[in-house]
């Protein structure tokens, strides 16, 4: 990390991360800085870009618009974050630097690097900020985990899709993603029924 960034300071805030240079990637969380390097495998770069083509060809034409990383989201005075997917749906919250509230939707992909602060942090304050819709994109496992919010304002619990299944999104009720597509994978072989 940056020495001109990493001061002994007990909590940062968007003021702050705004002032840092643009050479490193970090994330705010809480007021603590967490870094995004070094740069994510080809393997989660596919996955990711494959998730926004599909989104953006599914959304065309419609009030919700599709953002690629690096886009700086910030949720509050403490928490500034870059997902690698995100979708919003209300156009006042897009400003020429960046998102201001809660996207509609938020995609990440794990990177072994990074993975407990996209299940553990980023999980609670995405929860916290009133995200609606929480994908998380396992590129090793290859399966996807979904979590909704619900209406006492927490995610229910998860579900789980895997290669061989489509994702319908709740966040976006017309949209449906091939998740073999998204991992760069054969599409399944129809299901065979047999009949006696």
């Amino acid at each position: 990390m940056n020495s001109q960034i990493k001061k002994h300071q007990a909590c940062y805030t968007v003021a702050d991360y705004m002032s840092w240079p643009d050479d490193e990637r970090l994330e705010l969380i809480a007021g603590q800085i967490f870094d995004m390097s070094p740069a994510p495998s080809i393997k989660h770069q596919n996955i990711t870009g494959e998730f926004y083509s599909q989104l953006k060809q599914k959304l065309k034409g419609k009030s919700c618009v599709p953002f690629i990383a690096p886009v700086d989201v910030v949720l509050s005075a403490n928490d500034v974050v870059q997902p690698d997917v995100l979708v919003v749906c209300n156009p006042d919250k897009i400003t020429e630097k960046n998102i201001q509230g809660a996207p509609d939707l938020i995609v990440e992909v794990l990177s072994p690097r990074t993975a407990l602060k996209d299940l553990r942090e980023k999980k609670l304050l995405y929860e916290r900020s009133g995200v609606q819709e929480y994908v998380i994109i396992d590129p090793l496992e290859e399966y996807v985990q979904r979590c909704w919010l619900q209406n006492d304002g927490h995610y229910g619990a998860s579900e789980i899709f895997g290669s061989p299944e489509a994702l319908a999104l709740q966040s976006l009720p017309e949209v449906e993603l091939p998740l073999w597509e998204i991992f760069g994978l054969e599409p399944p072989e129809p299901a065979i029924i047999w009949s006696g």
